[in-house]
């Protein structure tokens, strides 16, 4: 890793710090060459402070610090990309990120469907096939699920890759409403699949 601290004026560069596990952005910093080396050494993120005009290791007074992961730099050679972990929250006002978010994974649009099947769920709109199904109890979720994979099975020995997709994503609609019938979630799972890796 050769960063180009020679690029800026004050031999800064900025460093993302990017939580591990979640992939979620929680702040951002800057390094010169003795916080990468401090970084490095200790495990524990370490910026230039520029408002304390010293290095500043995240965490030194709250307890809550960064254990570096990975440190990465940019096609440039110019900007940090740091997976870390954090130890608590990340931003002095008390927040998981410098941005107000919660710190928490996100698969994506699987996520927002979680929370469509969840507010269905619990505020029952008519017209709502979730809803409707959840009404009918857990045995009949389960119930689909089952028929779902059924099909899944029957179309993966097919041709037609149109309704292998069609049925894969029944499926999985099926099972995410399952799972919150169980009172689980998608995070539930992948912590069972990272504990088995």
């Amino acid at each position: 890793m050769t960063p180009n601290f020679d690029k800026t004026n004050d031999g800064l560069l900025p460093a993302i710090v990017q939580d591990a596990t979640t992939q979620k952005v929680l702040m951002l910093g800057y390094m010169n060459a003795d916080a990468l080396q401090k970084t490095q050494e200790s495990g524990k993120v370490t910026f230039y402070s520029r408002t304390k005009n010293r290095l500043w290791t995240k965490g030194e007074e709250s307890g809550y610090f960064l254990e570096c992961k990975d440190i990465q730099l940019d096609c440039d050679n110019d900007t940090f990309l740091i997976q870390a972990q954090p130890q608590g929250p990340t931003c002095h006002q008390g927040t998981d990120t410098c941005w107000g978010d919660t710190n928490s994974a996100s698969y994506g649009f699987l996520t927002q469907l979680e929370a469509v099947i969840t507010q269905r769920a619990s505020e029952k709109p008519e017209a709502s096939y979730v809803a409707s199904l959840f009404e009918k109890g857990i045995n009949k979720i389960a119930q689909k699920v089952g028929e779902e994979a059924v099909e899944v099975v029957i179309e993966a020995k097919d041709n037609n890759d149109d309704l292998f997709l069609d049925e894969s994503a029944d499926l999985l609609f099926h099972y995410l409403m399952l799972l919150h019938a169980k009172g689980f979630s998608l995070d539930t799972v992948v912590d069972v699949l990272k504990k088995r890796h």
